[in-house]
């Protein structure tokens, strides 16, 4: 009585076994143990239908208590019917042989959404389920004497358990052998040579089978020979009865080849292929063929082919008589000129059949033809011209065929739900097979049939889903093919059909974890990838926008089937499509987001990856935007913690142990549950950063910032890493590619890096800039949890300084200052270090190096001078001068780029000791003194190198270098080391001892004076010379004199920070400083300027400490 109840169809009984089925913890258990446990309380009504509704709940309940357990609810659905066949066949004692482990592996394989389940964990419940059977609890009004014991037939589930396992049919105990044919033969034969026969009845079935094998064949001519021959009433009685007994026991013992004979024959006795010849025999045939379909329906099989073909043809010439208007009046599809001129010509037709209405003659005619059985349609293909006999006849058959009923054909369909489970999905398939004749001419289509499939599907849309999954795999494939046809009248009546039968379909309920919508609307998906008419994919965005705003209450796993369908739109080659499936999608986030993951959260994913697509509309800009907009407030939901949140609401009614969310919203993890929640999400606003589009890179970096920005504090470091790795830092992977090719392709192929530089996008500058100063912004705000990820934040500003690429070099200097500037404060002194460890080594990877430029030029000149010889080689070494001019070129631009970077590196310390000063420690001061002195040396050596720049200076015009080359960059770094050195012991006197100031200042000052009478006395001759020459000293160059104007601002710089040591430092150094001192004043200069401030130091420094000491 209670599982009666439980698995009625009402709706209180519904929510009370749902109640009751959601009130089982299931949380670990077995699978086996959890149907155990529920069928404890009560046991299982006796209908198939009760039965499905229950196992249906438990499915989803066990997926829901055990997610981790299978892919979807579908799969524990299956599993537990295959779990009761293997009950019934493990403890059934009439089961002979029982069902092997390999068995039951091999019949469910691929019911976990295409895969296997674990074959330890299948093996483990097949040997838990042989050991201890399932018992099904014994019913109180009773008798245990008369308790079933055959679970399966206690259940009522034979048919339905053959379709989820594969039937394990043993084709050899169907067999007969031949010894046994030929023994019963002769006993025929024996029997036949005496007068007298016994007849005796037979005790078992089994007999029968060799017998008819034997005897099927004689048989057969002994009905169909009289059948054809006579006109009397009763032997076409008697042999339609025949056909009728002999069908039936082919049929129920399985012998499909002498089925199928007789089978064949009575419907070819129908004569309805050549309706001219119709007699009233033939009458008696189609009604034979009806009386079949009734009674033998569930043993026929592929046998219903032959019968809905009579049925076909029937409905057609009865609307043939009727004069209703053919189907191809509607759905023939565009003929060309000759087609039309043979359609054209005259046939007798009679004044009956023209009074039928215009447009009917030429399928009168066809009719009237005589084709063969196994040709498509009435009539067949047969030609010629149609005689007025035929025409005749055909008038009086039609007036025949009145004797049966319309009704009585329909009957077939409408009793299509009385068959079993197996025999329905036979019937399915025939009438698809049917109905593709039907549609194949392109000149005749007929959709009756495919009328009829949208009928039994709605007939048979309230079996239980397993055998209702078993019907849409067959009406699906179906559906695909036809709404792909080539014609589009048909094509468009076909997805018609389908969404009716949608519509219908979406009026069920779908549990949580189920994916029956999903698979019900999958037609919809492919045909709109497939079908190449506008028409047809406008009718789908149209058909589906319908069944989501009529059913959207209902829509549950068919979400993601819709989203597919407006993603694949998104991506449409036609503009109207576009807009009107986006009309449909923004009306879906606006006004049902809620829905969208009220059971299926996973469908969140589904839904922006919609967005993203139609992000990428080429057709409309607004488009675009308002994608991007959506996906802000998806995101907008998801931190707060609002997907599922209707089903959450209705946890929490039933489950009591639930807790209460928190206020603050819901903490991320990098759990892959999470990921798959964020990353399409933020990947997907990542790469529209390289959309051609100015106003959409703009949108797509402003709000997938503004997100990372505005929910990053409900994000885990371990989530922060994942978006920095593949969210953040591809943006300039992507950018670094463009910008720097291989350095193999550009040495062997010598690609310029200037013209480089001009060949990329200047959006991708700005989008480069803005991009790294929102990740450094994005860093700093949220330092607190992501400053274990400083390391990959210096790795990426490096690598954009060590490019070598002026603008991108220059992005990455400017960014790391912004770095130091905004987050200097919250660096620990180990941070520090780290930080400007990290500069330091970027510096010293990007010292400009001139001596390549001369070594490549050098090999250039030496080619050069081979260049004489064949032909041939001269061309070879002519390509090999070319690479080399290239690379040459590729040298240079690199050499300026690194000259750059260097420049901007010395101003990037000057700035951080400015603003951060006061918070480094000795270590912290000595990583940035360092880094500026190596600077300044680099640069020194190669200006001091006068070969190196002689070279250089022949090389004036491919180079444009001053000389020399890196005067300026020299220059700055020693400025900068130097007014550091002067404000550390003012500013900060205990960190100038402990960094040795003192030394290090002496150390500079001594080696700016040096360069300086260096390039003073650069150019003089050699002592040896100036000896044998009248003593006369050449004068120095313009050039060398400009040089010397542009070292002495330094020069006066260094005089200015020694006159201000005091006294002490004067005593202990002046024996270093006073040679150097004494030779400026005597050594040539650029300007005055360095010898008035040299005076200045004698009057004010060195003088009065000489007039001291005399005293």
């Amino acid at each position: 009585m209670i599982g009666d109840y439980l698995g009625e169809n009402e709706d209180l009984a519904l929510k009370v076994m749902h109640a009751y089925v959601d009130s089982f913890n299931f949380q670990g258990m077995e699978f086996d143990e959890a149907i155990r446990t529920l069928l404890l309380g009560f046991r299982l009504p006796g209908e198939a239908q009760k039965i499905d509704r229950i196992m249906e709940k438990f499915a989803e309940r066990y997926c829901k208590c055990n997610p981790e357990a299978f892919s979807s609810a579908d799969t524990a659905y299956v599993l537990a019917y295959s779990v009761i066949l293997l009950n019934t066949d493990a403890h059934n004692p009439q089961v002979k042989n029982k069902m092997s482990k390999a068995e039951f592996l091999r019949n469910n394989r691929g019911i976990n959404d295409g895969k296997d389940i674990p074959e330890d964990y299948m093996g483990a419940l097949y040997e838990r389920i042989v050991k201890n059977e399932i018992k099904l609890k014994e019913d109180p009004l009773v008798a245990p004497s008369k308790q079933p014991t055959n679970t399966s037939k206690i259940l009522s589930l034979d048919a339905i358990l053959n379709i989820v396992v594969r039937k394990r049919n043993d084709d050899k105990a169907l067999e007969t052998s031949d010894d046994v044919i030929r023994h019963m033969q002769e006993q025929f034969k024996a029997k036949a040579s005496k007068s007298e026969s016994v007849f005796y009845p037979a005790s078992d079935v089994a007999i029968l089978r060799p017998m008819v094998e034997v005897c099927w064949a004689p048989m057969l001519a002994a009905f169909s020979v009289p059948l054809d021959q006579s006109e009397e009433e009763v032997v076409t009685f008697q042999c339609l009865e025949g056909f009728r007994y002999a069908v039936h026991v082919t049929s129920v013992m399985c012998m499909k080849t002498q089925r199928d004979a007789f089978l064949t024959s009575l419907a070819k006795f129908t004569s309805l292929h050549s309706a001219a010849d119709i007699k009233q025999k033939n009458i008696d045939a189609i009604k034979a063929i009806i009386a079949i379909a009734e009674e033998d329906g569930n043993y026929l099989q592929d046998a219903w082919e032959h019968i809905l073909t009579c049925v076909s043809r029937f409905e057609h010439l009865h609307l043939l008589g009727e004069g209703a208007p053919p189907d191809a009046t509607f759905f023939a599809a565009p003929q060309n000129e000759a087609e039309k001129s043979k359609q054209g010509l005259k046939s007798p037709v009679l004044p009956v059949l023209r009074r039928k209405g215009p447009g009917k003659l030429q399928y009168a005619a066809a009719a009237a033809r005589r084709g063969s059985y196994d040709s498509a349609g009435v009539g067949g293909h047969a030609s010629g011209v149609v005689t007025t006999e035929q025409m005749n006849n055909l008038v009086t058959n039609l007036n025949m065929l009145e004797q049966i009923g319309s009704f009585e054909m329909n009957r077939i369909f409408t009793r299509s739900q009385n068959l079993n489970s197996e025999a329905i999905i036979d019937f399915v398939k025939a009438l698809c097979k049917v109905s593709t004749e039907e549609l194949r001419s392109t000149t005749d289509p007929r959709v009756f049939s495919l009328t009829k499939i949208v009928e039994i599907a709605h007939y048979n849309m309230n079996r239980i889903r397993l055998v209702w999954s078993s019907i849409w795999h067959v009406l699906s494939e179906f559906f695909i093919t036809v709404g792909c046809s080539e014609n589009l009248s048909v094509a468009i009546f076909a997805m018609d059909s389908l969404r009716q039968l949608a519509m219908k379909f979406l009026e069920r309920e779908e549990l949580a974890n189920y994916n029956f919508q999903n698979e019900f609307m999958k037609p919809f998906v492919i045909v709109m990838r497939k079908s190449n008419a506008v028409e047809i994919r406008e009718l789908i965005i149209r058909c589906v926008s319908q069944m989501v705003l009529s059913r959207v209450n209902n829509v549950k796993s068919g979400w993601k089937i819709m989203f597919m369908v407006f993603t694949t739109a998104a991506t449409d080659d036609h503009k109207s499509i576009v807009l009107l499936a986006f009309e449909t999608i923004e009306k879906i986030v606006r006004e049902y987001f809620p829905y969208i993951t009220e059971t299926e959260t996973t469908t969140f994913t589904d839904c922006v990856n919609c967005l993203i697509a139609f992000t990428n509309s080429r057709f409309n800009q607004d488009v675009s935007l308002n994608a991007i907009a959506f996906l802000r407030f998806c995101a907008l939901k998801l931190a707060e913690g609002e997907l599922g949140a209707a089903g959450k609401n209705k946890d929490k009614d039933k489950d009591k142990d639930n807790k209460p969310s928190k206020a603050e919203g819901p903490t991320f993890t990098d759990k892959d549950d999470h990921l798959y929640f964020w990353f399409p999400l933020l990947v997907g606003l990542s790469e529209l950063s390289f959309d051609p589009r100015p106003d959409i890179r703009k949108s797509a970096l402003d709000i997938l910032f503004d997100t990372l920005r505005f929910h990053g504090h409900l994000f885990s470091l371990g989530l922060w890493e994942r978006v920095f790795d593949s969210v953040l830092f591809p943006i300039f992977d992507s950018v670094r590619r463009a910008m720097d090719p291989p350095i193999e392709k550009r040495e062997s192929e010598g690609l310029d890096l200037e013209q480089t530089e001009v060949e990329v996008d200047a959006w991708l500058y700005e989008t480069c800039t803005l991009a790294l100063q929102l990740v450094v912004d994005l860093f700093v705000k949220f330092y607190v949890v992501v400053n274990p990820l400083v390391s990959k934040i210096l790795q990426l500003l490096t690598g954009f300084i060590k490019r070598s690429h002026q603008s991108l070099a220059a992005i990455g200097v400017a960014a790391f200052v912004r770095l130091i500037n905004n987050a200097g404060e919250l660096f620990s002194d180990e941070k520090w270090s780290e930080v400007l460890l990290a500069l330091k080594e970027a510096a010293l990877e990007t010292l400009p190096d001139a001596s390549k430029i001369v070594e490549t030029a050098e090999i250039q000149v030496a080619q050069t001078m081979q260049q004489r010889g064949p032909r041939a080689v001269y061309f070879e070494r002519n390509e090999s001068m070319i690479n080399l001019r290239n690379r040459l070129h590729y040298i240079v631009a690199d050499m300026k780029s690194r000259t750059a970077v260097q420049l901007l590196l010395v101003q990037a310390a000057n700035e951080i000791y400015n603003i951060h000063g006061s918070r480094m420690t000795a270590t912290h001061a000595m990583l940035l003194l360092d880094m500026l002195h190596r600077i300044a040396v680099h640069a020194h050596s190669i200006n001091g190198d006068f070969v190196l720049r002689s070279k250089l200076q022949k090389l004036q015009s491919i180079t444009q270098f001053a000389d020399p080359p890196l005067l300026r960059l020299e220059s700055e770094s020693y400025q900068v080391y130097l007014t550091l050195l002067q404000r550390l012991p003012l500013e900060k006197p205990d960190l100038a001892r402990d960094v040795d100031v003192e030394s290090r200042l002496v150390e500079l000052c001594e080696e700016v004076l040096r360069v300086y009478l260096n390039t003073a006395i650069a150019g003089l001759p050699s002592q040896e010379t100036q000896e044998l020459s009248s003593g006369w000293i050449i004068p120095l160059g313009s050039s060398r004199r400009r040089e010397l104007t542009s070292r002495g601002p330094l020069v006066i710089a260094t005089l200015q920070a020694i006159s201000g040591f005091k006294d002490s430092f004067l005593e202990k150094h002046l024996k270093q400083f006073f040679p150097l001192l004494a030779s400026l004043i005597s050594c040539e200069h650029g300007s005055g300027d360095v010898l008035l401030a040299l005076s200045d130091m004698f009057n004010s420094w060195i003088g009065p400490f000489i007039l001291k000491a005399k005293c």
